[in-house]
This record gives C-alpha cells, sequence and structure tokens, in this order.
C-alpha cells in the first residue's frame, strides 16, 4: 500500500521533479552500492560515464545519455539539482514537458559529443585524459534556451533584480573562463555544448522550426514500446445494426472527456504546475483507465 502511494505521488510529480527524484536515486543506489561492495564508485559507474575515447563510446553508445545522471559528490548534485529546479520553472511556465524533456536530454547529448570531439580534436586537451558525468550540461540547455526564448523575465537573485539572459550569459562566461583556467574542461565544454544547443533549438523554435522533433518521436516510440496492454488496449469496434432507432451517432464528447481536453489545455498553457491538486488527481485517475 505504501509502495502504491509512493508511485502515485512520483506519478503526479512534473517532469523536472521527477528529473530530480531520477537523479538524487541514482546517486544514493552508486553511494550505497560502493558501500556495501567496498570499493569505489568510480569503479561501480564506469559503464555508464562518458568516455572520452570514440572507440570506448561505441562500446557503450549509451553512455552518450547516461553519464547526464550521474554525480561524482554530494555538493556536484546539490547545485546541478538546485539549478535544474530554478531554471524549470521558467521553461514549463511556456512548454510542454514533453518539450522539457528533450531540451534537457538533447542538451545532455550535445554537451556530450562536445566533449568527446574537442578532447581528441584540440591537442590542448588530449593530455587531460577522463571522463564525464553530471547533469550540467542538460541544466545548461535549459538555461539558453529559457534566457534565449524569453530574454526579459525578471526575478529577484538574492538582493537584486536581474533578467534571464543575464544570469545565462554570466553563467556562460563563467564556465569559458573556467575553460581557459583548466579548471575541469570536460565539465565546461559539456556545458558549452549543451548550452549551445539551448541557444540553436529557441531561435529556430522562434522561426516556427522544432530541431528536436526528431529526437521527440525516438522518446515517444520508445515509451510505446514498454506500455502495458492495459494502458494500450485494444479498441472493439461494434456496428450500429441498420434498423436499429434507438442508437444515435453524436458528435458530442462525454463530460469526462470535456473535462480531460479543458486540463491538458491549462497545461499546455500554463504548464503542470498551474494544476489543482483536485486536477492532477483526476488526469492521474483517467490516465490508469
Amino acid at each position: 500500500m505504501q509502495g502504491q502511494n509512493v508511485l502515485y505521488k512520483f506519478k503526479t510529480l512534473n517532469i523536472a521533479s521527477k528529473l530530480i527524484v531520477i537523479n538524487i536515486a541514482v546517486f544514493l543506489l552508486f553511494f550505497i552500492a560502493s558501500f556495501l561492495f567496498n570499493t569505489s564508485s568510480e569503479v561501480l559507474m564506469q559503464w555508464f560515464v562518458l568516455p572520452e575515447e570514440p572507440i570506448e563510446v561505441l562500446k557503450q553508445p549509451w553512455s552518450l545519455l547516461s553519464y547526464s545522471f550521474l554525480h561524482g559528490g554530494f555538493l556536484h548534485i546539490l547545485f546541478n539539482m538546485i539549478w535544474l529546479n530554478f531554471f524549470s520553472k521558467f521553461v514549463l511556465n511556456l512548454f510542454s514537458e514533453k518539450r522539457f524533456l528533450t531540451v534537457y536530454l538533447l542538451g545532455a547529448l550535445y554537451g556530450g559529443l562536445l566533449f568527446v570531439t574537442a578532447y581528441n580534436v584540440f591537442p590542448v586537451f588530449q593530455s587531460k585524459a577522463g571522463y564525464l558525468l553530471g547533469a550540467s550540461a542538460s541544466v545548461s540547455a535549459l538555461m539558453v534556451f529559457a534566457a534565449t526564448y524569453s530574454p526579459n523575465i525578471s526575478f529577484r537573485f538574492f538582493m537584486v533584480t536581474i533578467k534571464l539572459w543575464q544570469l545565462a550569459v554570466g553563467l556562460f562566461l563563467l564556465d569559458l573562463f573556467r575553460l581557459g583556467s583548466g579548471t575541469n574542461p570536460g565539465g565546461m565544454l559539456s556545458h558549452i555544448g549543451g548550452a549551445v544547443f539551448g541557444y540553436l533549438y529557441a531561435v529556430q523554435l522562434a522561426k516556427g522550426n522544432d530541431i528536436g522533433l526528431w529526437f521527440e518521436k525516438i522518446v515517444a516510440s520508445l515509451a510505446n514500446m514498454f506500455k502495458t496492454r492495459k494502458s494500450t488496449p485494444f479498441r472493439k469496434v461494434h456496428k450500429t445494426p441498420k434498423n436499429s432507432s434507438k442508437r444515435k451517432v453524436t458528435g458530442v464528447k462525454d463530460e469526462r472527456q470535456i473535462k480531460i481536453d479543458g486540463i491538458l489545455d491549462k497545461i499546455g498553457k500554463s504548464g503542470y504546475e498551474s494544476l489543482t491538486k483536485q486536477e492532477k488527481d483526476f488526469l492521474f485517475k483517467a490516465g490508469d483507465k
């Protein structure tokens, strides 16, 4: 019963909160496993972090995304999750959860690709072999995506009111400075790769070009593969007898479907967080039928 309550609460979270829970769960899993097996977390994570060698990447292609759910320490995951939660509000107020997830995952993908490319093309990085982990590229993509699409959104940052684009530019320049100083160059490269993707995605989206649509289709296809028969039942088609005068075909939706459509429209306009608890509960129960 308790497990069902936990699962229910997880399902009713928005996509940003779900990602935060998943990141924390993965972090705790490797932390506990390293203690139980008396080994370092680096040894356990070696098949999921992103290596810099292209041959190694080909051996574990899933690492182009899996690395973004791994973290090397408490402060690493703490600050990434704080920034993820902060920037998620701006994105989810404007876009659907599906697009949020697309920006998050593609930010990780392009951040990882820049990391691998730079480490094998530019001599300055070739003497600094290593691997990549952390959600920073995804967070950078969300940050720049939101700041590019809605640059003039203002908010209080400590005691100062600043605009979203100012914060994004400041953090991006800080990454460039840290890249030049030699402090964690792999991480800074992934930040930059994610940020560049976020910028390009927002610019193209404003022009009517959705450059992440191909990825959304892949994710949707994979999701459909894992759906149970209960969630995707076969539909039976009943033919109405020709001589029947009791049953009439109408185009009017029932009250339940109208309420669902209204809630979905509200999510599209204002984000999942704009729903009341009653609306979230109703949508969750409707999805299980």
